[in-house]
């Protein structure tokens, strides 16, 4: 590249904003009915970007930036109808809020593009944690949002939770990443070649997914009588698809945390837990209890891949090789836990 004095015009392409929380919260006032905001702040930037909405007679909303994701346009028609849909049958799922004129979203033209900006319930409580009894109940909350959504008859999800979307798109993402390790990109292949094919033609449930009940997308809390109960958010991942695939993405996140090929005591409990409250409410054919470590190795994959898909605005240096080379190597020890594999090898 030639540097020099000269001035040039330059067509610059943001790929990542940050739009400041008072912006957000004038934007919130001026779309939604709601009534007067004393403050806006920025809780986190990840997938999507979320604020917290103060207001003057003290309580709360939670407004959430939709990003450009590399999987496509936000999934919004879908998730609020869903929600509207949980809500209407009793799940604990936090309410979504339509515009003044009736729109599931306001727009927000940021410099990266239209980015969609979404009204939710806030809610009080703490993530279930280490407390057996919470995630009893987390357990039998996805229960109960698998059940209900039986019944879901609005728009269609943009996405489907199946192989193309979890494993082929998660794998060329990373495959992208020329800084890895050829033999790196090449056992990431190969190992989601096989994973394809284990779930390829087997008998698995399939439910509306919540896609993301790893435990920080839900809150624990207690009612007015005095009972605790699990209330689920963040249903940007929500769609069609495998129930092993949602049950497994909790004992992906345990595993995960502790770096674990197998659990340990502590996350054997946590799991036994989260099963048996799921299993308070629905039932967990023996098909897909067999499926839950082929989709522990699945996820690990999917997540990659979402980082992969963000190297243009963290930076090749955000996903240094040897952090993907710790992570496929979980991936693996898990992969070889699966029975589903070990029958399609």
């Amino acid at each position: 590249m030639n540097l020099s004095n000269k001035t040039e015009t330059v067509d610059l392409c943001i790929v990542r904003s940050t739009v400041d929380a008072r912006s957000i919260g004038h934007i919130v006032e001026r779309e939604f009915c709601i009534d007067e905001i004393n403050d806006c702040i920025l809780l986190r930037r990840g997938f999507n970007d979320v604020y917290e909405v103060r207001l003057a007679n003290g309580d709360r909303r939670i407004a959430r930036l939709s990003a450009l994701r590399s999987r496509g346009d936000a999934n919004i028609e879908f998730e609020v109808s869903l929600l509207e849909h949980l809500r209407d049958k009793g799940a604990a799922v936090a309410a979504p809020h339509k515009t003044r004129s009736g729109n599931l979203a306001a727009r927000v033209i940021a410099p990266e593009g239209s980015r969609a900006l979404v009204l939710f319930d806030y809610l009080d409580g703490e993530p279930p944690g280490d407390d057996v009894e919470n995630v009893r109940l987390t357990g039998a909350a996805l229960a109960t949002i698998h059940v209900a959504a039986r019944a879901y008859d609005g728009p269609a999800s943009r996405y489907t939770l199946d192989a193309d979307h979890l494993i082929s798109k998660p794998l060329a993402r990373i495959q992208l990443l020329e800084h890895l390790e050829f033999a790196l990109r090449d056992d990431f292949t190969k190992a989601a070649q096989t994973l394809a094919e284990s779930i390829k033609g087997a008998a698995l449930t399939k439910v509306v997914c919540h896609g993301d009940c790893h435990g920080g997308n839900t809150f624990v809390s207690r009612s007015a009588a005095g009972q605790n109960r699990a209330w689920f958010f963040d249903f940007d991942d929500s769609g069609p698809g495998y129930q092993a695939y949602d049950l497994a993405v909790y004992l992906w996140a345990r595993l995960l945390q502790g770096n674990l090929s197998e659990p340990d005591e502590k996350v054997g409990a946590m799991w036994n837990a989260f099963l048996d409250g799921y299993r308070s409410v629905a039932d967990i054919a023996e098909s897909d209890l067999n499926a839950i470590y082929t989709f522990v190795a699945i996820r690990q994959l999917w997540l990659l891949g979402e980082y992969a898909g963000n190297a243009t605005y963290v930076g090749t240096q955000n996903l240094p090789g040897n952090w993907f080379k710790t992570m496929f190597e979980l991936l693996e020890k898990w992969q070889a836990k699966s029975s589903l594999s070990q029958r399609s090898g």
